[in-house]
């Protein structure tokens, strides 16, 4: 796990120049790499790599990066891991290679040289992004894994290619634009972040996952995809599996069990985060069956009982007999890392969740360099409530006439989610223990706007929004079409939740579920994998039929009967909370103060990004009592990346 950066101006350069333009940006990325540095230019070319390491492979020399092949003709820096890389080694062995050290740098070069990039990037399983510098060819690749795990982002300026792990890394050369993308911000505001290929400034984009683009010197760019979640799904829909329900939790075992060993390969120590829920409990039970010693084991817990898994993950810890730890964060605790946060900010992203992340990360990264997390198992198996219920209302509402159904659902709309949760809690114990739901009142006001969703189409968009028309927010722009829309657009699927998890897999899961990961850990220094994203893992479970995924009222389901084999189920069997945190109670106490700076009506005019009167209408809203943080949020985090506090 590291950070790479680096820049490509054809017809060459001089070399010391090209050297310290790169490490200039490779300086922005040291919390990714605190145990190495290198670089590499090639002046003729006009190419320079320069690279930020994370020790976790092969901890001698040679594993420095960039690397060169054992033949010369390929230059790699990569960032991430790939658990293949054994298997690879030896089937390269088998063909004549030889290797000086046991890096899976090492191998991805030797792939390279025996297949090509085209051929050999495919072959990689794992988590990455790496940029390639084939001297034969001159020509310049780069590559992202399967899922989106690892971030890459470059751009076009001044005749000259730039590319980085952080935003914050291209910005550092003075050729990058540095222009706010008006459509780009429009996206944030809908949907908490900015999603792929776009980036909050014009001209600098974000690969996509599972993409090897070869950059052109006359600043084309050709792209491939090596892999689609959209071939799978569209297979898995053409050849469903059949499979009797033990056979079926037999092979999801054995499967995750592979996945969880492969990334307990590492030369320094290694944990895993665990929450007590579905997903961490499963890693870590599958961690502690593989392993012959006590598994590090990490959580956090708060003060406010609504928010605080800390007493179920240790429940969990306990039955399994890791070595676990829990911090107590109190209030001032997590406050204190909002302006940290902010100030460490790469590029906008405003799911608050991110504040536990960096905590727990930061406590795992006194005690271990990589943690094992859940992250992926709601998306690939079916576990947000989303998910679980939309197929059925919307089975319940469509019939009534569209202009009725909107009508009735714009008017269910404007009750807030206050009065919301008072209906809930009254009829709460009418409910069986696996239907009951905490934060209720967000989620039923979800489903109220489900019904003014004009059509099936529409539905998921209108659930994940935070602002339904940023347009009424952010001065110019129009707000672009991301990468995920195009990869679902026309595909069919035979139920709405089975929609709602293919937009999450290729939209929320790398835009938001990882790049906070990646953030939050890689802030800590610290590595962090995901065994439920083993692409295998995905292909399999997309196989599955629907109903052993979902089945009675429970997401993930055939993930719990696997689970069921290590850990009872009532140590399990609790409503869903995830990383929420009250920042709304916040704004209007101790962050108010912070907010007022960001959102003052001057400032925002003086700005000219944002409408004033409809920002602070929001603002004055919320401070009266409504619940409006999900969409203040993305505000202040922008105006605070804007202008970030000295």
């Amino acid at each position: 796990m590291c950070g790479l950066a680096g820049l490509w101006q054809p017809g060459g350069g001089e070399a010391a120049a090209l050297r310290d333009a790169a490490r200039r940006m490779a300086r922005t990325l040291a919390h990714r790499g605190p145990d190495d540095d290198g670089d590499w230019v090639d002046a003729d070319a006009g190419v320079a790599f320069a690279f930020r390491r994370l020790a976790i492979v092969d901890l001698s020399p040679a594993g420095h990066q960039p690397m060169v092949s054992a033949g010369g003709r390929f230059v790699l820096q990569f960032n991430g891991e790939i658990y293949n890389f054994r298997d690879l080694r030896a089937e390269l062995e088998g063909h004549g290679a030889t290797f000086r050290g046991g890096s899976d740098t090492e191998v991805i070069l030797a792939a390279l040289e025996r297949w090509g990039v085209v051929e050999a990037i495919p072959r990689l399983w794992g988590m990455f992004a790496c940029a390639i510098w084939d001297r034969q060819a001159r020509a310049l690749w780069l590559a992202r894994d399967r899922l989106g795990k690892k971030p890459l982002y470059y751009a076009h300026a001044a005749g000259t290619w730039l590319f980085g792990s952080e935003l914050s890394s291209v910005r550092a050369h003075p050729a990058c634009p540095t222009g706010v993308d008006r459509g780009a911000l429009r996206s944030l505001l809908r949907y908490g972040y900015v999603p792929a290929p776009w980036s909050i400034l014009t001209g600098v984009r974000k690969l996509p996952p599972a993409t090897l683009v070869q950059l052109a010197p006359d600043g084309r760019e050709h792209a491939t995809a090596y892999w689609r979640a959209r071939d799978v799904v569209e297979q898995a829909v053409r050849q469903p599996a059949s499979y009797a329900e033990a056979d079926a939790v037999a092979e999801l075992d054995a499967l995750l069990r592979d996945a969880v060993r492969r990334r307990m390969i590492a030369d320094v120590p290694l944990g895993a985060f665990l929450s007590g829920g579905v997903d961490s409990s499963m890693v870590v039970a599958l961690m502690q069956a593989v392993h012959d010693r006590p598994v590090r084991t990490f959580t956090i817990g708060f003060a406010d009982a609504a928010y605080d898994e800390s007493r179920e993950a240790a429940a969990v810890a306990a039955h399994l007999g890791t070595a676990h730890t829990t911090l107590p964060v109190g209030e001032a605790d997590a406050l204190a890392v909002v302006p940290r946060l902010m100030a460490e900010a790469d590029e906008p992203f405003a799911d608050s969740s991110r504040i536990p992340s960096a905590l727990v990360a930061r406590l795992a990264r006194r005690h271990v360099t990589v943690a094992l997390s859940g992250d992926g198992g709601d998306e690939v198996f079916g576990g947000y409530t989303r998910h679980v219920w939309a197929d059925r209302v919307w089975q319940q509402v469509s019939p009534i006439p569209a202009v009725a159904r909107r009508a009735v659902g714009a008017a269910l709309t404007r009750v807030g989610p206050a009065a919301w949760e008072a209906v809930y809690r009254a009829t709460e114990m009418l409910l069986p223990p696996q239907a009951r739901q905490r934060h209720a009142g967000d989620k039923l006001r979800k489903l109220a706007r489900l019904m003014a969703a004009r059509d099936v189409d529409a539905i998921y968009p209108v659930l994940v929004a935070q602002w339904d028309r940023p347009g009424q927010a952010v001065i110019g722009g129009e707000e672009p079409r991301s990468w995920s829309e195009d990869e679902a657009h026309g595909l069919a699927l035979p139920t709405l939740a089975e929609r709602m998890m293919f937009q999450d897999l290729v939209g929320y899961l790398p835009d938001d579920i990882l790049t906070k990961v990646d953030r939050a850990t890689m802030a800590a220094s610290l590595e962090a994998r995901a065994p439920l994203l083993d692409h295998r893992v995905v292909e399999w479970a997309w196989r599955l039929p629907l109903s052993l995924k979902i089945h009675a009222g429970e997401g993930k389901w055939i993930l719990r009967r696997v689970l069921d084999r290590y850990v009872p189920r009532p140590l399990i069997d609790r409503p869903k909370t995830g990383f929420a945190l009250p920042i709304g109670d916040w704004l209007r106490g101790p962050l108010r103060d912070w907010a007022e700076s960001q959102l003052a009506a001057d400032r925002l005019t003086r700005d000219g990004v944002f409408h004033a009167a409809a920002v602070r209408a929001v603002w004055d809203r919320h401070l009266r009592g409504a619940r409006e943080e999900h969409r203040l949020w993305p505000v202040l985090v922008f105006q605070a990346w804007l202008r970030p506090s000295p």
